[in-house]
């Protein structure tokens, strides 16, 4: 016996049917539509200005390099890039402002790194994660730091220094912006020569690289770019340069690490960008710097003002920061090293 047809049935099954279809169209139409902003985003990215904080004053590596990025990716993109100067709070003020900016790619930091990798250990009171916060967009270049002593000082070399330091019934006054990586670099040779040094807080290097060239402090470490042309002029003397190997553009001076092996510092400056940032961006940002970075006339306007190009992927360069963190916060906890 044939079984008889349910009409009412059959008309809400084809109702639920009909219902299911529109869903899963909305659900296709509304991840393709989702999928479409998001790769239209990163495709037509940038449409409208960007901005550069430099949580720095003006005329510091941080702020040079960011004006001669900016002005490669304008020429590249097509939309202006601005550079703002945002100092204080150890580079924090700028940095808290951009991690806590839209995440959309156009407010961008450009920073020495140590204010990343260094000052999570040094500072607890922070406004923000500057790991959590923040991420990493690529390395622009590093400057390694040159040890630098006045001119009344009466050593021609590294050994000397240490030598003469030992001998004087109180330390070296040693100038430095507390907490960034000169700072740092200092308490490193203290922990690896075993010399003891009466460091002098500045707000900035270029204080510094007045106070050394008029006496009123012995030695510093700077970066190469901020330090070299006194040096060159005078003002002060050089002893070493704390790259892994010689430096190219000074070749005769040695390095620190042939007098304390593994003695390695300098001021790597890179970008970040808050972190909800697309990755998309992200990548974008960084395949664009990295092509940049290769063109032969920017690595030696880069070599002129004594930096090297550094080419790493963002995911590099987060493991970059890891490490890098995980090694000074270790220098800093053994050296017992406070911002009071």
């Amino acid at each position: 016996m044939r079984r008889p047809i349910n009409k009412i049935s059959t008309l809400t099954d084809r109702r639920q049917a009909l219902r299911q279809l529109a869903c899963l169209a909305l659900i296709v139409t509304t991840s393709c539509g989702t999928l479409a902003i998001a790769q239209d985003g990163a495709g037509t990215y940038p449409s409208k200005a960007i901005r550069i904080i430099i949580p720095f004053a003006a005329g510091g590596a941080s702020d040079v390099l960011a004006r001669i990025l900016g002005k490669r990716l304008t020429d590249a993109w097509g939309q202006p890039v601005v550079v703002e100067n945002k100092p204080g709070g150890n580079a924090q003020i700028g940095a808290a402002m951009v991690a806590k900016s839209e995440p959309d790619g156009y407010t961008l930091l450009v920073v020495d790194m140590s204010a990343i990798t260094m000052t999570p250990s040094l500072m607890t009171n922070l406004t923000y994660s500057p790991q959590k916060d923040l991420t990493p967009v690529s390395i622009i270049a590093y400057s390694p730091h040159i040890f630098v002593v006045a001119n009344k000082l009466p050593v021609k070399t590294l050994d000397e220094l240490l030598a003469y330091s030992k001998t004087q019934s109180a330390p070296l006054n040693f100038g430095v912006p507390l907490g960034a990586a000169p700072h740092l670099a200092g308490a490193l040779l203290e922990q690896k020569t075993g010399i003891k040094l009466n460091f002098i807080g500045y707000k900035g290097g270029a204080q510094v690289m007045t106070d050394l060239a008029g006496g009123q402090i012995d030695a510093t470490m700077n970066s190469y770019l901020a330090t070299y042309p006194m040096v060159r002029s005078g003002n002060f003397r050089m002893l070493a340069v704390a790259s892994p190997q010689r430096f190219t553009p000074i070749p005769d001076t040695p390095t620190m690490a042939e007098h304390i092996p593994g003695f390695v510092t300098g001021s790597f400056q890179g970008m970040m960008a808050p972190t909800a940032t697309p990755p998309a961006i992200i990548d974008k940002l960084n395949v664009e710097i990295n092509k940049i970075l290769r063109q032969p006339d920017m690595r030696k306007q880069l070599a002129d003002l004594g930096s090297e190009a550094v080419d790493k992927s963002p995911a590099d360069l987060r493991k970059w920061v890891s490490d890098e963190s995980v090694y000074w916060g270790k220098v800093i906890k053994d050296g017992n090293v406070r911002l009071d």
